[in-house]
C-alpha cells in the first residue's frame, strides 16, 4: 500500500482510505470490526468517519459509526500508528445533532459541542483530521442541482474566519492535528485560504465526490488541489455502487444501499445507465473487474490524496482492496478519457 502525503501536514496516510458510513445500520459491530482488521492487515492507516454517521442519517444511529471504530481501537490498540479523520455537520435543520434541537451550524461553540462528542465515541483524545463536512453557506449538495449556477442565495453564513479561529484554538490545545473540508466549491476553498494567511490553520484536504461517472472535481478544484497542496479525498469512488453495475436496468439486490434505502437518486439521472454500460465494456476488453477499474481510475490520479472506499462486506472489500494491483496505462487513460467525452459527469 502506497504512501501520500497529507496536505503540507508532514503526515502520510494510504492511498486507500476506509470509509465506514455503514457502520451502525448496515453493518454490525462485528462486521465493522473484520473490516478494519482487513483495511488494517492490507497496509490501510487512514479511517474517515463522522459524527453524521451511521447513514441515512437518523437520531437513533446518530454517532454509531464512531462508537464502532471506538470499541475497535480499545480492543485492538495501536491509536498511534493510524490516521483517524472525522467530520463536524455544516448547517442543517435535522434536529438531533445540537442540544434542545437547535439547528447546526460552524460556530465555533457548537464545533466544539461536536468534537467532544466525537472524541467521546472514538474513545481517543485527539483526531488527526478534522473536518467541515459541508458548508456552512447555503449552496447545492450531494448533486442537488447537477451542474447548474443561477445566483447567489440570501443567506447569513458563519465567517470563514471565525470556523478556522476556533479549529486553530482546538489544534492548540491539542484536541486535532489539522483541518480540512468536505463537499466544498473552489471558491470556499479559496476563501479558507486566504483566512489561514493571518496565523490560522491551513486546510490540508477536501473530500469530495470523484468517480468516473462525476469528474466534475477536475474542473477548477483539481488544479487548486495541486497548486495548493489541499489534495482530494475522494469520496463515492464507486458511486454509491452503480458502478459495480448491480443497479444496471433498475435491478434492486437484496441488502444493497439504494435497495434499502432508495437514496440512490444522485446516481439515477439520465445518461447514467449509457456511461457504465460504456465502462463496464471497456474493462472486458482490458481484462479488468469493473469495479477495480473504477477504483484504480480514482486512485491514479495526481490531485488524489486518498480514495475513501466503503463496503459492507469483506468480500466486497477484498474485491476493491485487489484494485491497488490495477495499473491505468496511459493507453487505458485514453480509453477512458474517449468515453468521459461522450458521457460526460451525467451525475455530478
Amino acid at each position: 500500500m502506497k504512501q501520500r502525503e497529507l496536505g503540507r501536514t508532514g503526515i502520510t496516510v494510504s492511498e486507500i482510505c476506509l470509509g465506514t458510513m455503514t457502520f451502525g445500520q448496515q453493518n454490525t459491530e462485528t462486521e465493522g470490526h473484520a473490516q478494519l482488521d482487513m483495511a488494517l492487515d492490507h497496509g490501510i492507516n487512514f479511517i474517515d468517519t463522522a459524527e453524521l454517521y451511521s447513514i441515512p442519517p437518523r437520531a437513533e444511529t446518530q454517532g454509531s459509526t464512531e462508537t464502532i471504530i471506538g470499541s475497535w481501537l480499545k480492543a485492538r490498540g495501536g491509536r498511534d500508528r493510524l490516521v483517524i479523520a472525522s467530520k463536524v455537520v455544516g448547517r442543517t435543520a435535522m434536529p438531533w445533532f445540537r442540544p434542545e434541537g437547535e439547528e447546526a451550524r460552524l460556530t465555533p461553540r457548537q464545533i466544539r459541542y461536536a468534537l467532544e462528542g466525537s472524541l467521546r465515541r472514538l474513545g481517543t483524545d485527539y483526531i488527526d483530521l478534522y473536518q467541515l463536512h459541508w458548508p456552512d453557506r447555503k449552496i447545492g449538495l450531494f448533486g442537488e442541482g447537477g451542474t447548474t449556477f443561477r445566483d447567489l442565495p440570501e443567506d447569513s453564513a458563519v465567517p470563514f474566519e471565525d470556523t478556522l479561529g476556533v479549529l486553530g484554538d482546538l489544534v492548540a490545545e491539542g484536541k486535532i492535528r489539522h483541518v480540512g473540508l468536505s463537499n466544498e466549491t473552489a471558491w470556499g476553498v479559496s476563501k479558507f485560504l486566504e483566512a489561514s494567511r493571518t496565523g490560522l490553520p491551513r486546510v490540508a484536504s477536501i473530500q469530495n465526490a470523484y468517480n468516473l461517472i462525476n469528474r466534475t472535481f477536475e474542473i477548477g478544484l483539481a488544479e487548486m488541489a495541486l497548486h495548493e497542496k489541499v489534495g482530494l479525498l475522494a469520496y463515492s469512488p464507486l458511486a454509491q455502487g452503480y458502478l459495480t453495475g448491480k443497479y444496471l436496468n433498475g435491478a434492486r439486490p437484496a441488502g444493497a444501499r439504494t435497495t434499502l434505502f432508495n437514496r440512490g437518486q444522485r446516481y439515477e439521472k439520465p445518461g447514467v445507465d449509457d456511461a457504465i454500460l460504456a465502462y463496464h465494456a471497456l474493462a472486458r476488453e482490458e481484462g479488468i473487474d469493473p469495479t477495480q477499474l473504477a477504483i484504480a481510475f480514482v486512485t491514479s490520479r495526481p490531485f488524489v490524496t486518498s480514495n475513501i472506499i466503503g463496503a459492507t462486506s469483506v468480500d466486497q472489500l477484498r474485491t476493491i482492496l485487489g484494485a491497488t494491483d490495477v495499473v491505468i496505462t496511459p493507453e487505458l487513460e485514453e480509453k477512458i478519457n474517449a468515453i468521459h467525452q461522450v458521457h460526460s459527469n451525467p451525475a455530478p
